[in-house]
């Protein structure tokens, strides 16, 4: 049920048939603007699927059934794409996700497998809020992880704390020493930025540290 405030919900045929409680002066409707089209779009889509797909999640084979249904999907709308263009795109009935690769000349050490490289906990692809909660992943394993895990690191922040540094400070020259490209990119804005933090880091090997200034 539909109740006065706020919205920025797309209008569909339920919505239409609630609407029509409300006279036109108490209900503002807007088109929606061709630049925010697909974005908005997806993201409605995307909500009516993720709900039918935990619906399916209930049944039988439900990771199977869920990646048929959205294979399904794609066809739908890549349907002017060659047949083999379509078939690229289905995802394998496996469910599996890819989560490395390794270069060929690259060899693994001995007693370790790929799977015991360090990665980290939170998404690659989505962002994270990490708030310092126990039960979460701490920004400062995280921060390691993905350092042991790069071959080149661009840092572009507003000021930067010895105290904070410190606690990655290890990995960033293990990293360096191993032939990582690290970039850094602060301000001195306030006089926040410690000499300290930046003297460090400008000490390691194939950095490059650059400074605004601007007061």
């Amino acid at each position: 049920m539909l109740k006065p405030g706020l919205y920025e919900q797309v209008v569909n045929e339920e919505i239409i048939k609630e609407l029509k409680n409300f006279s036109d002066e108490k209900k503002l409707l807007e088109s929606i603007g061709k630049g925010e089209a697909s974005k908005i779009l997806t993201q409605y889509v995307s909500e009516i699927i993720e709900q039918h797909l935990e619906y399916i999640n209930k049944g039988e084979k439900p990771l199977e059934s869920q990646i048929e249904l959205i294979n399904k999907i794609i066809n739908t709308v890549i349907e002017g794409l060659r047949e083999e263009d379509r078939l690229s795109k289905n995802i394998s009935l496996d469910g599996n996700m890819l989560l490395a690769l390794l270069k060929e000349e690259e060899a693994l050490p001995p007693g370790k497998k790929i799977k015991d490289f360090p990665r980290p906990i939170s998404s690659l692809a989505l962002s994270s809020l990490f708030t310092g909660q126990k039960h979460e992943p701490q920004l400062e394993t995280e921060f390691n992880k993905e350092i042991r895990s790069s071959d080149r690191i661009d840092i572009l922040v507003s000021f930067i704390k010895w105290s904070g540094l410190r606690l990655i400070m290890e990995e960033l020259r293990d990293f360096t020493n191993r032939g990582g490209r690290l970039r850094v990119v602060t301000t001195s804005y306030m006089g926040a930025t410690d000499t300290k933090a930046v003297l460090e880091l400008a000490n390691l090997d194939n950095t490059e540290v650059k400074i605004s200034y601007d007061t």
